[in-house]
């Protein structure tokens, strides 16, 4: 054979040798995770502009086999009718934390994977390391990304220093971020809970990405999400928020998994709310609230008596909310301040209320009743850094901002259950026994309900007056 011919027999080998070698390259949207194979100025899945990022991704044939790693073997799939499948309740496992076996309906579920994000700083790790501290009888794997074994242990021990929290015997440390070191040591181990901080530290070795990219964080959250199907072993996966303050990584992070839940809280204050936002096993309504001690969270039992505040002198602008969060009734302070406006236009500010909502009941105040809030600066807080999207605190809402506008204060001894339409109707709330139970016990004495409860016909059983309007015309009547 000539020589050139040999030359090119040899480029074609090596060029053959590179293409297969190459790494794929791929551009993911840093806000849903949309996968392109070139780079686009607006994303077609989320409609967001100037979010493409270009990633290396390597999809070889060396998936991760959790078999190889756990020694479980692999359960065989096939067509089933729905007839010939079982019923039977979710075996759970109870937690000491009462506060979050509530918002995961009743304690964990064997094989769920449960997201917790939240603010740097807010005390996830705390909550979940004294969680797995306080287990017994549990083998629980404690996987760390972002801090050592020595600091861990620090924590560890501040937490059990009161002798509030038994330290688990059976409680283990991991500080490694590769996925395969990570199954290797879970099949030496086989534990029965696994707490990962945080997924956004962990690496695969099928992507070629750095970690906390997006094709790192799917990839490693699929390979944890198929290993607590196959060993039926609950898995918790602490993530981090971006400043807009949603989950960080690709928006599918959040369907991959059962549970997702949201530790927020302001840091001025020492309480902080573990919420659920999606609960394959149970309510999506429900939170959990704790208390930030020296000797980590403590569940709040009653959280009323926290976020009413404790006043000698009767101050106007303050009304009492009745609102439920899943099956838990709770009683919150609604603070207004309606001041003359400086500026030309009134300035709207709420804390913790939705500021749209805000906008809609000034807007039946001003038609329904006659008041001159276009010329009012307003300004809204719930008291104990809480957010409330209820409905029914709408009431207390308008009887706040009306009391700091005449600057006459309410009764202490009253309190407010009832959703406004844009009519000025009062219209009836769910759980409305509830919400009068709580109030009675609490020591109040009056409640302010919607006439058209239609389940709200005997109220002799309860120990305190249960008024019933239909009209905010009525209600102002009433109080002013």
């Amino acid at each position: 054979m000539p020589i050139c011919w040999q030359n090119l027999n040899l480029n074609f080998q090596f060029c053959y040798l590179y293409c297969m070698a190459k790494v794929k390259k791929s551009f993911f949207c840093q806000q849903c995770g949309y996968e392109s194979v070139k780079w686009l100025g607006q994303c077609p899945s989320c409609g967001q502009w100037n979010t493409f990022v270009e990633e290396i991704i390597d999809k070889g044939s060396d998936k991760t086999d959790w078999n190889q790693y756990t020694g479980e073997a692999k359960r065989s799939n096939k067509t089933i009718s729905i007839h010939d499948v079982v019923s039977q309740e979710e075996r759970r496992i109870i937690t000491r934390d009462v506060e979050l076996n509530r918002v995961l309906g009743g304690g964990i579920v064997n094989g769920s994977i449960i997201l917790v994000a939240g603010e740097p700083g807010i005390g996830k790790s705390t909550l979940f390391l004294q969680c797995g501290l306080q287990f017994t009888n549990t083998k629980v794997l404690y996987i760390s990304g972002e801090e050592s074994e020595q600091q861990i242990k620090m924590r560890a021990d501040r937490l059990t220093a009161g002798g509030s929290a038994q330290i688990n015997d059976q409680f283990f440390l991991l500080t490694e971020t590769s996925t395969q070191t990570i199954f290797q040591e879970i099949k030496k181990l086989k534990p029965q809970i696994v707490i990962v901080d945080s997924v956004q530290t962990l690496q695969s070795p099928v992507i070629d990405a750095s970690p906390g990219s997006i094709s790192q964080i799917k990839e490693c959250t699929s390979e944890f999400q198929r290993y607590a199907k196959e060993t039926h072993t609950p898995v918790f996966l602490i993530g981090h928020i971006t400043k807009e303050g949603s989950i960080a990584g690709p928006k599918v992070l959040e369907h991959m998994v059962d549970v997702v839940l949201q530790f927020e809280g302001d840091r001025h204050y020492a309480y902080r709310i573990l919420r659920t936002l999606k609960n394959r096993f149970g309510s999506t309504s429900e939170l959990g609230i704790y208390e930030m001690t020296d000797m980590g969270m403590r569940g709040v039992l009653n959280p009323s008596e926290i976020l009413i505040t404790q006043k000698e002198e009767q101050l106007s602008g303050i009304a009492i909310a009745a609102t439920i969060e899943g099956v838990r009734p709770l009683l919150i302070e609604i603070q207004s301040l309606v001041t003359q406006s400086v500026y030309g236009t009134p300035q709207r500010t709420a804390t913790g209320f939705d500021l749209r909502r805000l906008q809609l009941l000034l807007a039946v105040l001003e038609k329904r009743g006659g008041f001159h809030f276009g010329v009012k600066d307003v300004f809204l807080n719930i008291a104990g850094g809480i957010k409330v999207e209820d409905p029914s605190i709408d009431l207390a809402v308008l009887c706040s901002l009306l009391s700091s506008y005449e600057d006459m204060p309410l009764a202490q001894t009253i309190c407010f259950a009832g959703e406004v339409g844009l009519s000025g109707e009062i219209r009836a709330v769910n759980k409305i026994d509830q919400r009068i139970a709580e109030a009675e016990k609490l020591g109040f004495e009056k409640i302010i309900v919607s006439k058209y409860n239609q389940s709200l016909k005997n109220t002799s059983r309860f120990n305190i007056e249960v008024i019933r309007m239909g009209r905010v015309e009525e209600v102002y009547q009433y109080l002013f």
